[in-house]
């Protein structure tokens, strides 16, 4: 391998490991299950031919199988009643004199806060994280194991959702099942934006929205339950208002660009770089496969919400289509220059060190069929001249490695190397993100985020210049906030 062999790269896997399926929650006593996961694996082939791939080679030889997984698991909650969640987690509180205040199963209010959960969007197909807060008020001297909060709460987010109709739905159920004074949901929601979209720093560009329901006691303007649960919410900086540009923008990045208007109809945004959907028809056989897929997973694909959406996913996937890597993309070619070389030791000129830091990119995994997006960091020594290489060719370079089928370890070297295939004294490349699959999927590891790093050239031999370069990403974080 020479110098690849002795680059760092981390977290190996992304949490992409073919042999991590077992984890996964399987439903169903077999026969029809079976049935519907192959029709699933061969819609997800289709798929993959549809962009271009060939479904043989190895990254993408288990996919099918792993993707039909990931869907199933994802949507278990159609196959889950609340009542047999609830159903003996009822308990007997006395609680104090309701004479003297609230408490326990008298009246006082019980909140369960930050409850990590993913959905499916219904409008594109893709998974969204949620924190998820839930209060209630006990009735009858009952009150209800805090464990099922999250978990009634989680029978409903693994469904295709609206962030709106999620809270609707928790909250109804819980307030028919446990029959308390009241129930109050509060959601904030994280949707993948596009991938030009996406801002210099890996948490922002993504679409973020609040939303509530409430029943019984938390109803109305003045209602002094209401206004506790807010400030319980607060008291862990969780605001309740939406973002301002989640009130102007649609919440699926992939639906029509319209806004609604007090009348009910909608109109066009022109807009400023923000989201634009691309227009255009998806291929009939691909649309198909998605359709079997819902059909498959126990979902009417005439449902009006659903009416579009293998289109949109199928939009989604036609963004990441297989295309050559031998081609010329502003200056950068991988000409024939060994990038294996290992350079002649000896000092080097640390002020000839040029970065381009925080390049934004959005990726699919190939394992899952699902983005990874973050930031790119790229250290490289500048000619003699003095010249740098301009920003906007880099971020082109990430975006060509970046818009396809891909695993984060493999397009960090591929960056490093065409980045040393024209500073031929070093390169250095660190990516950081975030995979969808890591939060979907039967691992649910809603904050985790991975890292890679490869070294080429001088950055191998010189410790101290690897050291400078991982420095200054730290020291401009915070600048890219």
């Amino acid at each position: 391998m020479g110098a690849l062999e002795e680059a760092h790269l981390a977290a190996a896997a992304c949490g992409c490991d073919d042999d991590d399926d077992e984890d996964l929650v399987v439903l169903g006593d077999g026969g029809g299950e079976e049935e519907a996961g192959d029709a699933m694996e061969a819609a997800v082939r289709e798929l993959l031919v549809g962009l271009g791939e060939d479904d043989r080679r190895e990254g993408l030889r288990r996919t099918p199988k792993r993707v039909a997984k990931a869907f199933r698991d994802g949507t278990r909650g159609y196959k889950q009643k609340v009542k047999d969640i609830v159903q003996g987690a009822l308990f007997p509180e006395v609680g104090v004199d309701k004479r003297t205040g609230s408490a326990g199963g008298t009246g006082g209010q019980v909140v369960v806060r930050d409850i990590d959960l993913f959905s499916y969007c219904e409008s594109c197909l893709l998974p969204f994280s949620i924190q998820c807060h839930v209060g209630y008020v006990p009735s009858g001297g009952r009150v209800v194991g805090l464990s099922k909060l999250s978990r009634v709460a989680d029978v409903f987010a693994k469904r295709f959702q609206s962030p709106q109709r999620l809270a609707n739905e928790v909250c109804s159920a819980l307030h028919a099942s446990i029959q308390p004074a009241g129930v109050a949901v509060s959601l904030q929601c994280w949707h993948i934006p596009l991938p030009e979209n996406l801002k210099c720093k890996s948490s922002q560009g993504l679409i973020r929205t609040s939303h509530s329901s409430r029943s019984g006691v938390f109803e109305g303007e003045n209602s002094s339950f209401w206004n506790d649960f807010v400030a319980l919410l607060k008291l862990r900086g969780i605001g309740m208002e939406m973002d301002s540009h989640s009130a102007v923008l649609p919440w699926c990045p992939l639906r029509p660009n319209e806004v609604p208007l007090c009348n009910g109809h909608g109109k066009r945004m022109t807009t400023n770089g923000a989201i634009s959907p691309k227009s255009g028809s998806s291929p009939s056989n691909m649309v198909s496969a998605v359709s079997s897929m819902l059909l498959s997973l126990g979902e009417d694909p005439l449902r009006k919400e659903l009416l579009d959406s293998p289109q949109r996913y199928v939009q989604w996937l036609m963004r990441f289509r297989a295309c050559s890597l031998d081609v010329k993309l502003n200056g950068f070619t991988l000409n024939g220059a060994s990038v294996y070389e290992r350079p002649d030791v000896g000092a080097t000129d640390h002020r000839a060190i040029r970065s381009e830091l925080h390049l934004p990119f959005c990726a699919q995994c190939e394992h899952h069929l699902l983005p990874f997006y973050g930031v790119v960091h790229i250290g490289y020594y500048g000619s003699g001249d003095g010249e740098a290489i301009d920003r906007s060719h880099f971020q082109a370079l990430v975006h060509f490695y970046g818009c396809k089928l891909q695993v984060q370890e493999r397009m960090t070297r591929q960056i490093a190397e065409a980045v040393y295939s024209v500073s031929h004294r070093g390169a250095i490349v660190v990516v950081e993100a975030n995979h969808i699959c890591m939060i979907s999927r039967g691992i649910e590891k809603i904050r985790s985020s991975t890292a890679t790093i490869a070294v080429l050239g001088h950055f191998l031999t010189d410790s101290s210049a690897k050291a400078s370069f991982l420095q200054n990403i730290i020291d401009t974080a915070d600048l890219e906030e």
